[in-house]
């Protein structure tokens, strides 16, 4: 069974289309659990008009946030397999078939995808070449540039996950969910870009670019990070 972990916050411009290109690869006993921030457009009136019984709302209760609102809604997950979705991107036709074909030999996958804008138009074929992805565990503990949308991961790496770390501020969910994966699990990484990531001035998060983070600020983010995988070590 897949779960689809989708956070929503204010989405009505793309989240139909997001929907779409997602429910077609499902099965009658998969869902898409979606958690929303007190959205205060129409979004959670599109998302019903698709009467899919797939499809699981709930509202954030876990703290203001994009990250917060994710793991209301991996905790409200199911499934055996978990997939990460942002509500306005558009999955490649074989993102779920190819996820869970590696998946067959990997805990947790991380695979590639085309950066575009708000119309769909490429700006980048590879978000790995663009940002210059580093797929070692030293290089993204000291600068992690994946993309939790492009995340897919069995049930044991969610279990070892949860509950995150309070502080979101200084540990946003993709990545402690790399984190808790790449060093607990097999960990594989797909180079064929399975979602069009789009980029506009209304996206939640900075997509894994830390450079307005201050000298400061990243040393405290190492910190944390260190101080959170040694309690988690010892649960």
């Amino acid at each position: 069974m897949i779960s689809v972990c989708m956070a929503t916050y204010n989405g009505e411009k793309y989240i139909r289309e997001q929907l779409l290109s997602i429910l077609p690869q499902l099965y009658k006993g998969d869902e898409v659990i979606i958690s929303d921030d007190h959205s205060t457009d129409n979004t959670l009136e599109i998302i019903k008009i698709f009467n899919d019984e797939r499809i699981k709302v709930f509202s954030n209760t876990k703290g203001k946030g994009y990250s917060k609102n994710f793991e209301n809604a991996l905790e409200k997950s199911t499934g055996d397999i978990i997939f990460l979705s942002d509500q306005d991107d558009v999955w490649a036709s074989t993102k779920v078939r190819d996820s869970l074909s590696f998946l067959e030999s990997y805990d947790f996958v991380i695979s590639d995808a085309m950066v575009v804008d708000n119309e769909l138009n490429m700006l980048a074929k590879s978000n790995f070449k663009l940002r210059n992805v580093k797929h070692s565990l030293i290089s993204n503990i000291i600068r992690c540039r994946y993309l939790g949308a492009c995340y897919a991961f069995k049930k044991k790496v969610l279990e070892k996950s949860l509950p995150f770390p309070s502080n979101s501020g200084l540990m946003p969910h993709d990545y402690w969910l790399y984190m808790i994966g790449a060093t607990n699990f097999k960990v594989g990484i797909i180079y064929g870009q399975l979602i069009k990531y789009r980029r506009h001035n209304l996206n939640a998060s900075n997509g894994g670019d830390e450079s307005e983070n201050t000298v400061l600020k990243k040393m405290k983010i190492r910190m944390y990070l260190a101080l959170s995988l040694i309690k988690r070590s010892i649960l």
